[in-house]
């Protein structure tokens, strides 16, 4: 299989309908065939899972697992069990469209040499557009805090639409243990680590969420501490790739 589409989601029932309806239609056309759609529900209390399981589409499945552990975990469960040898995540909202999952495969196929590709709101003019004056604010601390102190060289770690090679998939995320927010970071340095070649494309987010699911001062604490951890495991970790 030649794509897998990887949603996490946690008591996204109200969203579902639409965001299948819209990624079906979508990866229908745009990539034909040989193809999935996964979602990894990560301990819902609602019915999201079901409505998965439901959706009238072969191409689409669902995991799931008991207990809410994070955004982190369920990334990490999806991509040790895609199934496609490039593996494309976004979030259940669908932030950024779409057409950026089919804009990300061919920015990759022109950039052939990629283990990876992060999408980068920094790199786009429009990235932030829509974002409150506060959460460009913490977005910029937070960029500038992970280069300056735990030596990120990428523009932007958190955006919520990444794509992985089969391989590195498999190297990075097996070796990834934070289940919160954090975990994109873990991700790239892992992978930077091992002498996966990271390549960066402009992203922008078309669909701004009200509310959301982070709350700044008590995910900001969690966050820095995973990062020391972080940056202290990956340090002490073996090179050699599996």
């Amino acid at each position: 299989m030649k794509l897998t589409i990887l949603i996490p989601m946690y008591n996204e029932s109200a969203i579902l309908p639409e965001t299948l309806k819209t990624l079906s239609a979508y990866a229908r056309e745009r990539f034909v065939s040989d193809y999935e759609i996964l979602f990894v529900d990560d301990g819902s209390t609602d019915h999201s899972a079901e409505i998965v399981e439901k959706y009238p589409d072969e191409a689409t499945r669902v995991l799931r697992y008991e207990k809410n552990r994070g955004k982190g975990c369920a990334v990490r469960t999806g991509m040790l069990a895609a199934r496609g040898e490039r593996i494309l995540f976004t979030d259940c909202d669908l932030a950024y469209g779409a057409g950026a999952l089919g804009d990300m495969l061919t920015y990759w196929e022109e950039n052939p040499t990629a283990d990876a590709v992060i999408g980068s709101r920094a790199l786009h003019p429009q990235g932030y557009v829509g974002y409150s004056a506060v959460r460009r604010l913490v977005s910029r601390t937070y960029r500038l805090v992970l280069r300056l102190f735990f030596g990120l060289r990428l523009s932007d770690s958190q955006s919520g639409l990444k794509g992985f090679s089969a391989t590195a998939a498999r190297e990075i995320f097996s070796r990834c243990e934070v289940d919160r927010f954090a975990f994109d970071f873990e991700a790239i340095m892992i992978g930077e680590r091992l002498g996966f070649r990271f390549a960066e494309m402009p992203a922008c987010v078309v669909y701004n969420r009200p509310g959301g699911k982070v709350h700044l001062i008590r995910d900001s604490a969690r966050m820095l501490r995973d990062l020391f951890r972080i940056k202290r495991r990956v340090k002490r970790m073996d090179k050699t790739k599996v």
